[in-house]
């Protein structure tokens, strides 16, 4: 396993992390803590989570399964994305941010988390604000170091300038989505990550399982596959949508090189995050063992540059296929602020 810095804080996070997406909602309890010890096992040090995965689950397993090895992981998780069904008890205000990292502590059996994470971006909610109780935070001993998730580029050098300004801590990673079809993040979060010195976490490889070679253009998803399970929930997945029809044909493209390299498409694509040379980590979200059984034995896989050149000339640098594929949408995108 190669080993990384988190950005310019001297701690090494391994080039593969485990997400903990899947723990106690997909996963069972039991079949998740095999998972982890698998994965950690393997050299993996970093565990991603949120409070608001299986409903605050996840970290309750993290926390269980990591009890005794707990100075040897690297825990990272995220606020900020909660339901927002309770006034005060989500988001990023100064009180809700206090009351859930306390709730995350007790849930992961800790006394810190290592990295804590804003999980998406707030407009009504000031950074300096949210920065200076991340600041106290660190300062009590909570939390060690703070980085943001799902965040634009201007957010992020807005975020930087807020904490130079005020002497406080700043954020020292961005997690974000990057995959052989959804190549936004090359189009200017990469040069933010370089100017800053900020790690990049770069989750969805397979592009929510597109990239795993299961599906074909115009047909019907194999039964038991995550793109049947949500027919008519997730239309990013459907390969029977005529709308989505370029996007499958480029990925028979990848296919095909794929075949022509004598690799699974899975492990090209996995294989073609790591070959940017900012991206800290690449984030397997395994809901069996199997499943990450499979992305250990694909690890080892390395493209060199005439396999990147021809995934490049399939999907251009910092192109998203589908727009869909957002993983947040902004306040200002609502049909209200565009009506004003």
């Amino acid at each position: 396993m190669e080993y990384r810095y988190l950005g310019k804080t001297g701690t090494k996070v391994s080039a593969f992390a485990l997400g903990g997406s899947s723990f106690g909602s997909r996963a069972s309890e039991d079949e998740s803590i095999k998972i982890i010890d698998e994965a950690l096992d393997f050299g993996i040090n970093l565990i991603d989570t949120s409070n608001i995965y299986g409903k605050g689950e996840s970290e309750r397993i993290i926390g269980k399964a990591i009890k005794n090895k707990r100075q040897s992981v690297i825990v990272a998780s995220k606020f900020g994305a909660e339901a927002a069904d309770k006034i005060n008890q989500n988001g990023a205000s100064r009180g809700w941010i206090r009351t859930a990292v306390e709730q995350s502590l007790l849930r992961l059996q800790t006394d810190y988390i290592d990295l804590y994470q804003l999980h998406l971006p707030f407009e009504f909610v000031a950074y300096e604000e949210i920065l200076v109780t991340l600041n106290d935070l660190v300062k009590e001993g909570k939390i060690h170091h703070i980085g943001t998730s799902n965040h634009l580029g201007w957010q992020i050098v807005h975020a930087q300038n807020s904490s130079d300004r005020f002497h406080i801590q700043r954020f020292v990673s961005e997690q974000t989505p990057y995959s052989m079809i959804n190549r936004r993040m090359e189009f200017e979060l990469a040069e933010i990550a370089k100017l800053y010195d900020l790690s990049l976490f770069v989750y969805s490889p397979l592009s929510g399982g597109l990239l795993t070679g299961k599906y074909k253009a115009g047909q019907a998803a194999q039964s038991g596959s995550r793109a049947a399970a949500l027919k008519g929930y997730a239309d990013t997945l459907d390969p029977e949508l005529a709308e989505n029809e370029y996007k499958f044909k480029v990925i028979e493209k990848l296919q095909q090189l794929a075949n022509e390299v004598g690799i699974s498409l899975a492990d090209m694509a996995i294989a073609f995050t790591q070959s940017h040379p900012f991206v800290t980590s690449t984030l397997w979200g395994p809901r069996t063992i199997g499943q990450l059984q499979a992305y250990i034995s694909g690890s080892k896989v390395k493209l060199d540059t005439n396999v990147l050149d021809a995934i490049d000339a399939i999907n251009p640098p910092g192109k998203r296929i589908d727009d869909k594929e957002q993983s947040w949408n902004p306040e200002w995108m609502s049909t209200e602020r565009r009506r004003r």
